[in-house]
Protein backbone atom coordinates (compact mmCIF):
# COMPACT_ATOMS: atom_id res chain seq x y z
CA UNK A 1 0.00 0.00 0.00
CA UNK A 2 1.26 3.51 -0.78
CA UNK A 3 0.69 4.91 2.70
CA UNK A 4 4.05 4.78 4.43
CA UNK A 5 4.51 4.23 8.14
CA UNK A 6 5.71 7.79 8.69
CA UNK A 7 2.64 9.18 6.95
CA UNK A 8 0.36 7.01 9.06
CA UNK A 9 2.05 8.17 12.25
CA UNK A 10 1.53 11.79 11.23
CA UNK A 11 -2.13 11.15 10.37
CA UNK A 12 -2.69 9.50 13.73
CA UNK A 13 -1.20 12.54 15.46
CA UNK A 14 -3.91 14.88 14.11
CA UNK A 15 -6.40 15.44 16.96
CA UNK A 16 -9.92 14.35 16.09
CA UNK A 17 -8.96 12.03 13.22
CA UNK A 18 -9.79 8.32 13.32
CA UNK A 19 -8.06 5.87 10.99
CA UNK A 20 -9.00 2.34 10.03
CA UNK A 21 -6.57 0.34 7.91
CA UNK A 22 -7.67 -2.11 5.22
CA UNK A 23 -11.25 -0.98 5.76
CA UNK A 24 -13.88 -2.72 3.57
CA UNK A 25 -15.73 -0.03 1.65
CA UNK A 26 -18.77 -2.10 0.68
CA UNK A 27 -20.55 -1.38 4.00
CA UNK A 28 -19.99 2.33 3.39
CA UNK A 29 -21.91 2.32 0.09
CA UNK A 30 -25.61 1.87 -0.63
CA UNK A 31 -24.83 -0.75 -3.29
CA UNK A 32 -22.92 -2.82 -0.72
CA UNK A 33 -20.16 -3.36 -3.28
CA UNK A 34 -16.43 -2.68 -3.28
CA UNK A 35 -13.05 -3.77 -1.94
CA UNK A 36 -10.93 -2.28 0.84
CA UNK A 37 -9.37 1.12 1.28
CA UNK A 38 -5.75 1.21 2.39
CA UNK A 39 -6.98 3.61 5.08
CA UNK A 40 -10.32 5.20 5.92
CA UNK A 41 -9.71 8.52 7.67
CA UNK A 42 -12.60 10.37 9.30
CA UNK A 43 -12.96 13.65 11.17
CA UNK A 44 -16.04 15.31 12.65
CA UNK A 45 -14.34 18.64 13.37
CA UNK A 46 -13.90 20.98 10.37
CA UNK A 47 -10.43 22.09 11.48
CA UNK A 48 -9.31 18.49 11.94
CA UNK A 49 -10.58 17.54 8.52
CA UNK A 50 -8.91 20.57 6.97
CA UNK A 51 -5.58 19.57 8.53
CA UNK A 52 -6.07 15.97 7.42
CA UNK A 53 -6.91 16.98 3.87
CA UNK A 54 -4.03 19.47 3.70
CA UNK A 55 -1.49 16.91 4.91
CA UNK A 56 -2.64 14.12 2.56
CA UNK A 57 -2.53 16.44 -0.43
CA UNK A 58 0.84 17.84 0.58
CA UNK A 59 2.34 14.37 0.88
CA UNK A 60 0.80 13.38 -2.48
CA UNK A 61 -0.90 10.38 -0.93
CA UNK A 62 -3.43 8.89 -3.37
CA UNK A 63 -6.75 9.92 -1.89
CA UNK A 64 -10.44 10.42 -2.49
CA UNK A 65 -13.08 12.19 -0.40
CA UNK A 66 -16.44 10.47 0.05
CA UNK A 67 -19.66 11.26 1.88
CA UNK A 68 -22.36 8.74 2.76
CA UNK A 69 -21.68 6.44 -0.18
CA UNK A 70 -25.19 6.69 -1.59
CA UNK A 71 -24.12 7.41 -5.18
CA UNK A 72 -20.80 5.61 -4.99
CA UNK A 73 -19.54 2.66 -7.02
CA UNK A 74 -16.32 1.29 -5.55
CA UNK A 75 -14.07 -1.04 -7.51
CA UNK A 76 -13.96 -4.70 -6.50
CA UNK A 77 -10.23 -4.10 -5.96
CA UNK A 78 -10.96 -1.26 -3.54
CA UNK A 79 -8.88 1.89 -3.36
CA UNK A 80 -5.12 1.77 -2.87
CA UNK A 81 -4.87 4.98 -0.87
CA UNK A 82 -6.57 7.11 1.75
CA UNK A 83 -10.35 7.54 1.73
CA UNK A 84 -11.27 10.72 3.60
CA UNK A 85 -14.65 11.57 5.08
CA UNK A 86 -15.93 14.59 7.00
CA UNK A 87 -18.55 13.37 9.47
CA UNK A 88 -19.59 16.61 11.23
CA UNK A 89 -23.40 16.55 11.39
CA UNK A 90 -24.53 19.47 13.54
CA UNK A 91 -27.76 21.23 12.57
CA UNK A 92 -28.65 24.66 13.95
CA UNK A 93 -31.95 26.47 13.35
CA UNK A 94 -32.14 30.25 13.57
CA UNK A 95 -35.49 31.70 12.49
CA UNK A 96 -36.02 30.78 8.85
CA UNK A 97 -32.42 29.66 8.39
CA UNK A 98 -30.72 26.35 8.99
CA UNK A 99 -26.98 25.87 9.30
CA UNK A 100 -26.02 22.25 8.66
CA UNK A 101 -22.66 20.52 8.54
CA UNK A 102 -21.91 18.45 5.47
CA UNK A 103 -21.95 15.13 7.31
CA UNK A 104 -25.56 15.52 8.41
CA UNK A 105 -27.94 13.30 6.48
CA UNK A 106 -30.11 15.17 4.03
CA UNK A 107 -33.15 13.52 5.63
CA UNK A 108 -32.23 14.95 9.04
CA UNK A 109 -32.12 18.43 7.50
CA UNK A 110 -35.48 17.84 5.80
CA UNK A 111 -36.96 16.61 9.09
CA UNK A 112 -35.57 19.60 10.98
CA UNK A 113 -37.06 22.03 8.49
CA UNK A 114 -40.47 20.35 8.33
CA UNK A 115 -40.65 20.00 12.11
CA UNK A 116 -39.91 23.71 12.46
CA UNK A 117 -42.53 24.78 9.95
CA UNK A 118 -39.96 25.83 7.34
CA UNK A 119 -41.06 25.33 3.76
CA UNK A 120 -38.75 24.47 0.90
CA UNK A 121 -37.18 21.03 1.37
CA UNK A 122 -40.15 18.77 2.09
CA UNK A 123 -40.05 17.45 -1.49
CA UNK A 124 -36.56 16.05 -0.79
CA UNK A 125 -37.94 13.56 1.72
CA UNK A 126 -36.28 10.17 1.40
CA UNK A 127 -33.48 11.33 -0.88
CA UNK A 128 -30.60 9.37 0.64
CA UNK A 129 -27.16 10.75 1.35
CA UNK A 130 -25.58 13.62 3.21
CA UNK A 131 -26.15 17.37 3.09
CA UNK A 132 -22.68 17.86 1.61
CA UNK A 133 -23.36 15.37 -1.17
CA UNK A 134 -26.70 17.06 -1.86
CA UNK A 135 -24.93 20.39 -2.38
CA UNK A 136 -22.20 18.70 -4.44
CA UNK A 137 -24.72 17.12 -6.82
CA UNK A 138 -27.48 19.75 -6.49
CA UNK A 139 -29.90 17.07 -5.36
CA UNK A 140 -33.59 17.51 -5.78
CA UNK A 141 -36.98 16.03 -6.61
CA UNK A 142 -40.45 17.01 -7.76
CA UNK A 143 -39.25 20.09 -9.59
CA UNK A 144 -37.17 21.49 -6.76
CA UNK A 145 -33.47 21.28 -5.91
CA UNK A 146 -31.27 22.29 -3.02
CA UNK A 147 -29.87 25.26 -4.95
CA UNK A 148 -33.16 27.06 -4.16
CA UNK A 149 -32.30 26.93 -0.44
CA UNK A 150 -28.54 27.53 -0.36
CA UNK A 151 -27.43 30.97 0.82
CA UNK A 152 -23.76 30.15 1.23
CA UNK A 153 -21.39 27.20 1.50
CA UNK A 154 -18.27 26.80 3.63
CA UNK A 155 -15.65 24.59 2.00
CA UNK A 156 -11.99 23.73 2.30
CA UNK A 157 -9.48 23.63 -0.50
CA UNK A 158 -6.95 21.76 1.60
CA UNK A 159 -5.32 24.94 2.78
CA UNK A 160 -8.00 27.06 4.36
CA UNK A 161 -11.73 27.30 4.84
CA UNK A 162 -13.50 29.50 2.31
CA UNK A 163 -17.04 30.77 1.77
CA UNK A 164 -18.96 31.01 -1.48
CA UNK A 165 -22.48 32.34 -2.05
CA UNK A 166 -25.26 30.74 -4.10
CA UNK A 167 -24.18 32.30 -7.39
CA UNK A 168 -20.60 31.24 -6.75
CA UNK A 169 -21.71 27.60 -6.38
CA UNK A 170 -22.56 27.65 -10.11
CA UNK A 171 -25.51 25.34 -9.68
CA UNK A 172 -27.04 23.62 -12.69
CA UNK A 173 -29.20 20.54 -13.04
CA UNK A 174 -27.49 17.93 -10.83
CA UNK A 175 -24.29 19.95 -11.06
CA UNK A 176 -22.30 22.43 -9.01
CA UNK A 177 -18.88 24.01 -8.84
CA UNK A 178 -17.86 21.34 -6.32
CA UNK A 179 -18.52 18.55 -8.77
CA UNK A 180 -16.06 20.13 -11.16
CA UNK A 181 -13.55 21.19 -8.50
CA UNK A 182 -13.27 17.94 -6.58
CA UNK A 183 -10.46 19.33 -4.43
CA UNK A 184 -12.97 21.76 -2.90
CA UNK A 185 -14.75 19.91 -0.12
CA UNK A 186 -18.05 21.11 1.34
CA UNK A 187 -17.97 21.50 5.13
CA UNK A 188 -21.33 23.18 5.80
CA UNK A 189 -24.14 25.13 4.22
CA UNK A 190 -26.43 27.95 5.26
CA UNK A 191 -29.98 27.33 4.01
CA UNK A 192 -32.92 29.72 3.88
CA UNK A 193 -36.61 28.84 3.97
CA UNK A 194 -40.08 30.35 3.92
CA UNK A 195 -42.46 30.02 6.86
CA UNK A 196 -44.98 27.23 6.36
CA UNK A 197 -47.65 25.25 8.14
CA UNK A 198 -46.03 22.36 10.00
CA UNK A 199 -49.01 20.01 9.64
CA UNK A 200 -49.28 20.64 5.89
CA UNK A 201 -45.54 20.20 5.40
CA UNK A 202 -45.58 16.94 7.36
CA UNK A 203 -48.49 15.67 5.28
CA UNK A 204 -46.70 16.49 2.04
CA UNK A 205 -43.48 14.89 3.26
CA UNK A 206 -45.31 11.69 4.27
CA UNK A 207 -46.99 11.43 0.88
CA UNK A 208 -43.63 11.74 -0.83
CA UNK A 209 -42.08 9.27 1.61
CA UNK A 210 -44.70 6.67 0.69
CA UNK A 211 -44.12 7.16 -3.03
CA UNK A 212 -40.35 6.94 -2.77
CA UNK A 213 -40.42 3.95 -0.42
CA UNK A 214 -42.57 2.09 -2.93
CA UNK A 215 -40.19 2.92 -5.79
CA UNK A 216 -36.91 2.70 -3.86
CA UNK A 217 -37.44 0.55 -0.75
CA UNK A 218 -35.04 1.64 2.04
CA UNK A 219 -33.59 -1.89 2.16
CA UNK A 220 -32.90 -2.00 -1.58
CA UNK A 221 -29.18 -1.80 -2.30
CA UNK A 222 -29.21 0.82 -5.01
CA UNK A 223 -28.29 4.44 -5.73
CA UNK A 224 -31.78 5.46 -6.75
CA UNK A 225 -31.78 6.51 -10.40
CA UNK A 226 -28.50 5.66 -12.11
CA UNK A 227 -28.72 8.19 -14.94
CA UNK A 228 -29.56 11.87 -14.88
CA UNK A 229 -32.74 12.89 -16.62
CA UNK A 230 -32.13 14.58 -19.97
CA UNK A 231 -32.53 18.28 -20.70
CA UNK A 232 -34.90 18.42 -23.67
CA UNK A 233 -33.19 21.39 -25.33
CA UNK A 234 -29.83 19.59 -25.29
CA UNK A 235 -31.11 16.48 -27.06
CA UNK A 236 -30.51 16.07 -30.82
CA UNK A 237 -33.36 17.53 -32.89
CA UNK A 238 -34.04 14.11 -34.40
CA UNK A 239 -34.59 12.75 -30.90
CA UNK A 240 -36.75 15.63 -29.70
CA UNK A 241 -39.43 14.91 -32.29
CA UNK A 242 -39.71 11.30 -31.08
CA UNK A 243 -40.52 12.20 -27.48
CA UNK A 244 -44.19 12.35 -26.43
CA UNK A 245 -44.82 15.90 -25.20
CA UNK A 246 -46.48 14.63 -22.01
CA UNK A 247 -43.10 13.27 -20.92
CA UNK A 248 -41.39 16.66 -21.04
CA UNK A 249 -41.66 18.20 -17.59
CA UNK A 250 -39.87 21.39 -16.58
CA UNK A 251 -37.65 21.02 -19.62
CA UNK A 252 -36.52 17.49 -18.74
CA UNK A 253 -37.18 14.03 -20.15
CA UNK A 254 -36.88 10.95 -17.92
CA UNK A 255 -33.88 8.83 -18.83
CA UNK A 256 -36.14 5.87 -18.09
CA UNK A 257 -38.04 6.63 -21.30
CA UNK A 258 -34.98 6.01 -23.46
CA UNK A 259 -33.92 3.02 -21.39
CA UNK A 260 -37.34 1.43 -21.80
CA UNK A 261 -37.06 1.78 -25.57
CA UNK A 262 -33.85 -0.28 -25.59
CA UNK A 263 -35.14 -3.10 -23.37
CA UNK A 264 -33.52 -2.18 -20.08
CA UNK A 265 -36.30 -3.36 -17.76
CA UNK A 266 -35.51 -6.70 -16.14
CA UNK A 267 -31.95 -6.92 -17.48
CA UNK A 268 -29.66 -8.94 -15.25
CA UNK A 269 -25.97 -9.76 -15.01
CA UNK A 270 -24.96 -11.91 -12.06
CA UNK A 271 -26.71 -10.38 -9.06
CA UNK A 272 -26.99 -6.93 -10.65
CA UNK A 273 -30.59 -6.32 -11.66
CA UNK A 274 -32.45 -3.62 -13.55
CA UNK A 275 -35.87 -3.29 -11.92
CA UNK A 276 -38.75 -4.67 -13.92
CA UNK A 277 -40.88 -1.66 -13.01
CA UNK A 278 -38.29 1.12 -13.49
CA UNK A 279 -35.73 1.14 -16.30
CA UNK A 280 -33.47 3.68 -14.52
CA UNK A 281 -33.17 1.66 -11.31
CA UNK A 282 -30.29 -0.81 -10.97
CA UNK A 283 -29.79 -2.69 -7.73
CA UNK A 284 -27.65 -5.34 -6.07
CA UNK A 285 -29.87 -8.38 -5.67
CA UNK A 286 -27.36 -10.45 -3.71
CA UNK A 287 -23.61 -10.76 -4.10
CA UNK A 288 -23.31 -8.28 -6.93
CA UNK A 289 -19.91 -7.06 -8.07
CA UNK A 290 -18.68 -3.71 -9.30
CA UNK A 291 -17.53 -5.41 -12.51
CA UNK A 292 -21.06 -6.60 -13.26
CA UNK A 293 -22.57 -3.24 -12.27
CA UNK A 294 -20.22 -1.31 -14.56
CA UNK A 295 -20.89 -3.77 -17.38
CA UNK A 296 -24.65 -3.23 -17.10
CA UNK A 297 -24.26 0.56 -16.99
CA UNK A 298 -21.99 0.60 -20.05
CA UNK A 299 -24.31 -1.77 -21.91
CA UNK A 300 -27.28 0.52 -21.27
CA UNK A 301 -25.34 3.61 -22.34
CA UNK A 302 -24.29 1.87 -25.57
CA UNK A 303 -27.82 0.76 -26.34
CA UNK A 304 -29.19 4.27 -25.93
CA UNK A 305 -26.35 5.79 -27.95
CA UNK A 306 -26.76 3.28 -30.77
CA UNK A 307 -30.52 3.89 -30.91
CA UNK A 308 -30.76 7.63 -30.25
CA UNK A 309 -27.28 9.04 -30.93
CA UNK A 310 -26.55 10.67 -27.56
CA UNK A 311 -24.90 9.56 -24.32
CA UNK A 312 -26.73 9.20 -21.03
CA UNK A 313 -24.82 10.62 -18.06
CA UNK A 314 -24.56 8.82 -14.75
CA UNK A 315 -25.45 10.37 -11.42
CA UNK A 316 -23.16 7.89 -9.64
CA UNK A 317 -19.49 8.56 -8.87
CA UNK A 318 -16.65 6.07 -9.17
CA UNK A 319 -13.82 5.17 -6.79
CA UNK A 320 -10.86 2.96 -7.60
CA UNK A 321 -11.32 2.76 -11.38
CA UNK A 322 -9.08 5.56 -12.64
CA UNK A 323 -5.63 6.85 -11.68
CA UNK A 324 -5.94 9.47 -8.97
CA UNK A 325 -4.60 12.99 -9.54
CA UNK A 326 -3.11 14.47 -6.37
Amino acid sequence: MPILLGVLERLRSIPGVTIRLEEPLAPHTRFGIGGCAAALCEAADPSAFDELFHFVRGQQVPHVVIAGGTNLIVSDDGFDGAVLRFTGNRITINGTRIHAEAGASLQSVVDASVGSGLKGMQTMTRIPGSLGAAVYGNAGAYGHSIQERVEQVVFTDGGEERIVDNAGCEFHYRESLFKRRKEWIVLSAELSFEPGDTIQLQREAEEIRAIRDAKYPPTMRCAGSIFKNCLFNELPAAVQVQIPQKLVREGKVPSAYFLEQVGAKGMRRGDIQVAGYHANLIYNDGAGTAEDLITVIEDLKKRVFDRFGFALEEEVQYVGFEPVTV
